[in-house]
């Protein structure tokens, strides 16, 4: 299965670990983006959170973005 959307997180990031370890679990793939090593990555979740760098931010091929989303989100958003 192809990766379904991009996580932006940080290696520090409790709870980026803890939905990393969600998605694992559900055979969810994603890719991750670390937002301190990329380039240009945390203009992209700055942009989809009002300036801030918040994490995890996940961003979906339709441009949509969820930020620190529950499993159930997520699902909910790759079924629509």
């Amino acid at each position: 299965m192809s990766e379904q959307f991009t996580m932006y997180s940080t290696p520090w990031c409790g709870y980026c670990h803890r939905l990393k370890g969600q998605l694992n679990r559900e055979g969810i793939s994603f890719v991750e983006v670390d937002i301190e090593v990329e380039p240009g990555a945390a203009d992209i979740v700055e942009e989809a959170n009002k300036g801030n760098q918040t994490v995890p931010t996940l961003v979906f091929a339709d441009g949509t973005a969820l930020t620190n989303p529950s499993l159930a989100q997520i699902k909910a958003q790759l079924a629509s």
